[in-house]
């Protein structure tokens, strides 16, 4: 009997921490991308607030970052980049603030996280948003040209907000989704993303072509 007790312990504790992996997976990604980067050259990723960070527009038009520790002590970014965590579900939280990439040291580091966007003022708001924005560019589908399928894949001619475009996907029954707001997201084998915001507002056709996907 107190054996199968210890194994049962035993069993509860590895539980924990698979439960404590998912949750540290869930905010920082998985050990292959962000959540490792906790911990990286003995820098700790902290939680960046109105109180410990100033953001700014440099003069070449990239965002610096100055951030001030509980000492009062400084340290200055020249350059950092905004990465949303969850760019789908939850776009205005968790937003990791980072080194850019380099060829030399590779996929850069997480300096810290913004928590809740809407913690900063408006200017620092406008200034993650147009970075983002910019970083997220996402065009509307308005109108369906066309779907033909080939060898697997389909060909898709649309028009959207950026203009006609032709892409390319496959899977269409994993790579077409809709999301709880009932926006529709489409993504191509390149990575791109398209969105059709309002499926009732296009026209019969358009919505014909894609309903047998959905």
């Amino acid at each position: 009997m107190a054996e199968q007790e210890k194994k049962q312990v035993n069993e509860s504790a590895k539980s924990d921490k698979k439960e404590e992996k998912k949750v540290k997976n869930d905010i920082l990604g998985d050990g292959s991308d962000d959540g490792d980067l906790i911990l990286e050259n003995e820098r700790v990723s902290i939680d960046l607030t109105m109180e410990n960070a100033k953001f700014s527009r440099s003069g070449g038009g990239l965002i610096s970052l100055e951030i001030t520790n509980a000492d009062g002590e400084k340290e200055f970014f020249e350059r950092v980049v905004i990465l949303r965590s969850f760019p789908v579900t939850n776009p205005s939280e968790f937003l990791s603030v980072r080194q850019p990439d380099s060829k030399k040291q590779g996929r850069g580091k997480e300096i810290g996280m913004i928590r809740r966007m809407s913690d900063f003022d408006e200017a620092s708001q406008a200034l993650f948003l147009e970075e983002l924005d910019r970083r997220y560019f996402t065009p509307q589908i308005a109108k369906i040209i066309t779907v033909k399928e080939k060898f697997g894949y389909l060909y898709w001619d649309v028009i959207t907000t950026a203009g006609s475009v032709t892409f390319v996907m496959n899977n269409p029954f994993s790579n077409i989704r809709i999301l709880e707001d009932g926006r529709i997201l489409i993504n191509d084998i390149d990575g791109n993303i398209f969105e059709i915001h309002d499926p009732a507002k296009l026209d019969a056709a358009s919505l014909k072509k894609i309903e047998i996907y959905l």
